[in-house]
C-alpha cells in the first residue's frame, strides 16, 4: 500500500517529439510529489482505523470498513477513471483527480461531526481521487525525459511513494492519536453526555491534519494545471479485448491477478492491525500514539527492501526471489502469532522488508509474454488491488471471533499462495513462452 499505494501503468502512452526532450525537471518534481502524497494518504489509514475504532467503539469487522471503502474504490473507479482520462486528457485528468482527493480530505471535517458513516464516504471519495491520479500521472513519469532513463525516474517516484507510506504513521500518531485514549470499558463507564463530548473531542483531532492535506492537494492541482507538460496522445493499446482471444486465456496472468489480490490484501491487513496488535498486553502493551511510530518501521522496511531486491534480482530469478520473500513473510507472521513480547513485535514489523519486491515482481511476471493483451492484463491486475478491501475485512471477522493475534493467520495464508506463484514460475524468463506458461 501500499501500496499500497501501488501504481501500475495501464498502458503505454504515445508522446509527441518534444515529450522526451527539453528540461522537464519542474514537471517531474510535481509528479514525484503526487506519488509521495498518495503514499502518505494511503498509509494514514493505519492510524485512523484504531482511532475511529476507539471513538465509536467498533468491532474489528466494522473498523475494517475503512479499508473496504478505500480499496473498493480501486475496483469501482478504475474503469470510469480511464474513460475520464480519455475524455479530458492526462493533465486535466490529473487535476481532476487532485481536486476529488482534496474534496475527500475536506469531507473529514463534517465527518468529524457527523459520525462514522460520513467518514467512510470521505474515505471512498479520497480513494476515488487517488485512483484517477494513478491512471493519469503514471504515464508522465515515462515521458518526462529520455526513454533510456525512464526506469531510473520510475524508481525515484516509487521511492518517494514508499517514503510517504513510511512517514505517514508517525506523523498521524503525532497529530491525530491521543495519549489519553480511553478503552471501551472506560468509555462505557462514562455518562451518555460525557461519552458524546469525548467522541466529539477525539473525532475533531482529524480536522486540522486533513484540512491541511486538502489545501496541499488543491495547491498541487493548481501547479499541475499551470505546468507545461509534454503532450501525451491516446493509448497505444486501445483494442485491449479485440479479436484473437483474451488476456484471461493466459493462466499465469490469472494466477498473477490472484497473487496481487492476496498480496495487497495481506500487506494492507497487517498494516491495518499493527496499532491494535502492538497494544495487546502479551505483545507490547503500547498506547496507540506510540504504536503508530512503529508502524512507520513496517512501511520503512518495504522502502529499504526495494533497493535490496533490485540488487538481488540481478543475480537471482524474480520467481525465486518472490518465493524466498514469501517464505520469510510466512515464517515471520507465524512467529508473531505463536510468540509474545518483543519477539512477536519485531517479527511482524519485519514482514514489511519482505513485502518490498512482491507487487512489482508479481505484476511484471503476470504480464510476461502477453503481447497485444498487455493493456487488458494491466487493467485486470490493477482491479485486483481490491484485495486491500476484502482481506482486512476477513481478518476483522476472525479478530472479533478469536482475537487479534491469531487473526494474522489470514495474511499468512495470503503469502502461501504467493509462494506457490513464485515457485511455479521460477524460470519464467528462461524458458519459451509455450513451455513456461503451460
Amino acid at each position: 500500500m501500499a501500496q499500497t499505494a501501488h501504481n501500475p501503468t495501464l498502458a503505454t502512452p504515445a508522446t509527441d517529439a518534444s515529450g522526451s526532450s527539453g528540461n522537464n525537471t519542474g514537471a517531474l518534481v510535481i509528479v514525484t510529489i503526487l506519488f509521495f502524497m498518495w503514499g502518505l494518504l494511503t498509509s494514514l489509514n493505519d492510524v485512523l482505523i484504531p482511532h475511529l475504532k476507539a471513538i465509536y467503539t467498533l468491532t474489528y469487522l466494522q473498523a475494517m470498513l475503512v479499508q473496504f471503502c478505500f480499496f473498493g474504490a480501486y475496483f469501482i473507479v478504475s474503469l470510469p477513471a480511464g474513460a475520464l482520462i480519455r475524455r479530458l486528457g492526462y493533465q486535466k485528468g490529473a487535476v481532476a483527480g487532485l481536486l476529488v482527493a482534496a474534496t475527500g480530505c475536506a469531507l473529514f471535517y463534517p465527518a468529524s461531526k457527523g459520525g462514522y458513516g460520513l467518514f467512510l464516504f470521505a474515505f471512498f471519495v479520497l480513494a476515488a481521487g487517488i485512483t484517477v491520479l494513478q491512471v493519469a500521472a503514471n504515464p508522465y513519469v515515462t515521458v518526462l525525459g529520455p526513454a533510456a532513463t525512464a526506469s531510473s525516474r520510475l524508481t525515484l517516484t516509487q521511492a518517494f511513494n514508499s517514503l510517504g507510506t513510511t512517514v505517514a504513521p508517525a506523523l498521524g500518531g503525532l497529530l491525530i492519536l491521543s495519549a489519553s485514549t480511553l478503552g471501551a470499558d472506560q468509555l462505557a463507564a462514562l455518562a451518555p453526555a460525557e461519552q458524546a463530548a469525548y467522541r466529539a473531542h477525539e473525532a475533531a483531532s482529524v480536522q486540522g491534519p486533513y484540512l491541511a492535506l486538502a489545501a496541499a492537494l488543491a495547491l498541487l492541482a493548481v501547479l499541475f494545471a499551470l505546468a507545461r507538460l509534454p503532450k501525451i496522445g491516446q493509448l497505444a493499446d486501445t483494442a485491449v479485448s479485440g479479436a484473437g482471444g483474451s488476456a484471461l486465456a493466459h493462466r499465469h496472468l490469472v494466477l498473477g491477478a490472484i497473487a496481487i489480490f492476496l498480496y495487497v490484501g495481506g500487506e494492507v491487513s497487517i498494516g491495518s492491525f499493527l496499532v491494535n496488535f502492538l497494544g495487546e498486553s502479551q505483545v507490547a502493551g503500547m498506547a496507540p500514539a506510540r504504536a503508530a511510530s512503529y508502524v512507520s518501521l513496517y512501511w520503512g522496511g518495504a522502502l529499504l527492501g526495494r533497493f535490496i531486491g533490485f540488487a538481488v534480482m540481478r543475480f537471482v530469478s524474480p520467481g525465486r526471489t518472490l518465493a524466498f520473500n514469501a517464505v520469510a513473510a510466512i515464517a515471520l507472521v507465524l512467529v508473531a502469532i505463536l510468540t509474545q513480547g518483543q519477539v512477536a513485535m519485531w517479527a511482524i514489523l519485519a514482514v514489511g522488508l519482505f513485502n518490498s519486491i512482491m507487487f512489482p515482481t508479481i505484476f511484471s511476471m503476470a504480464l510476461h509474454g502477453l503481447g497485444r493483451h498487455t493493456g487488458q492484463g494491466s487493467g485486470i491486475l490493477c482491479m485486483a488491488i481490491v484485495g486491500g478491501a476484502i482481506v482486512p475485512f476477513a481478518q476483522g471477522m476472525l479478530a472479533d471471533a478469536i482475537g487479534v493475534q491469531p487473526s494474522f493467520f489470514v495474511p499468512a495464508a495470503c503469502y502461501g499462495f504467493i509462494l506457490y506463484f513464485g515457485l511455479k514460475y521460477a524460470n519464467l524468463y528462461r524458458q519459451g513462452a509455450a513451455a513456461t506458461l503451460a
